[in-house]
């Protein structure tokens, strides 16, 4: 299958082009101008690395045209920062995607992946796990678009007869997660201690989160690609919660090291609890979590810890 990976070039789309490599599609990865491509890609491998900008119809059409199906992982804010610039979120999301979903209708393109975010759209829950069918009422503008998004895909399928399959996706981690943006909780915690350095937690260490591999994630959007049924919306979890305090409990083990802890006051977006039902996916594409969470943090530390040894080697280099 011809495919383009809005956004294939980060931490989630780099998994996930991977994995479609592996089952032999033809990739078209779409990013920003100067993204370098995130490693080399063997002869065998078609795939097509291209940039633009998400919000240009020129660009997106371009990118669009003679594909089987989209990939949508493009997203320009962040949870914690996107009530800043509510405006700015609705531009860069909202509307380009919009874009996006006219070039797909111009050019005869019928199904997309879209990834939304289990972590927002549904607020705080009033029972967990949480369903695919729970009230949805999301607390920041990251979450308002993500629904809004979801709720254009279903407006394409009616009106034009395409496949969407909207992935609701909670608290991924594993490699190539990036530090410097504050994106996940296991990458910045596991940075600061392989470092020897204290932790930051935000409130008492009680908040839990449904933190899941980014490889088994990236199995969902594989099955996701190829999936025929009639059902739209699904959880990507593991069904379990793991606290703050328990998770830095959890790197000190896989490290064989003492964490300080630095407890910070609470942040208002911050819904105490979010574990995702995965029961939808598990029985419409056969898909469940394989690897556990220890095993996800001791991999991840595996790879940052070679990250920082080539860091340092090449900051070396150039003293």
């Amino acid at each position: 299958m011809k495919c383009v990976i809005f956004g294939g070039g980060g931490f989630i789309g780099s998994a996930v082009a991977d994995r479609l490599l592996l089952d032999g599609h033809s990739l078209r990865i779409f990013e920003r101008p100067r993204v370098e491509p995130f490693r080399v890609f063997h002869p065998h491998e078609e795939v097509q690395w291209t940039t633009g900008d998400f919000s240009s119809v020129h660009d997106v059409d371009d990118a669009v045209r003679g594909m089987d199906a989209v990939v949508h992982l493009v997203s320009t804010t962040l949870p914690k920062t996107s009530n800043e610039d509510p405006i700015y979120d609705v531009q860069t999301n909202v509307v380009a995607t919009l874009q996006m979903i006219g070039a797909m209708v111009e050019h005869n393109v019928r199904k997309i992946i879209f990834i939304s975010s289990g972590g927002t759209v549904y607020g705080k829950p009033t029972s967990v796990p949480i369903s695919e069918s729970h009230p949805t009422e999301p607390e920041v503008s990251y979450g308002i678009t993500k629904l809004a998004i979801e709720k254009y895909l279903h407006l394409f399928q009616y009106l034009h007869g395409g496949k969407a399959v909207i992935l609701r996706v909670a608290n991924p981690f594993g490699e190539r997660q990036r530090i410097q943006t504050a994106q996940g909780a296991v990458a910045a915690f596991l940075y600061r201690a392989i470092r020897g350095e204290p932790i930051d937690i935000w409130g008492d260490g009680s908040i839990t989160r449904d933190y899941i591999y980014i490889r088994d994630v990236a199995d969902a959007f594989a099955k996701a690609l190829v999936y025929t049924g009639d059902k739209t919306v699904f959880n990507v979890g593991t069904g379990a919660g793991t606290s703050l305090d328990t998770l830095v409990g959890v790197i000190e083990d896989v490290l064989g090291v003492a964490i300080t802890r630095r407890y910070l006051p609470g942040r208002p977006f911050d819904v105490p609890i979010s574990i995702l039902d995965n029961s939808l996916i598990r029985r419409e594409m056969d898909w469940s979590p394989r690897v556990s969470l220890c095993d996800g943090i001791a991999r991840t530390a595996a790879w940052l810890r070679r990250e920082l040894q080539e860091s340092d080697g090449s900051h070396k280099q150039n003293i």
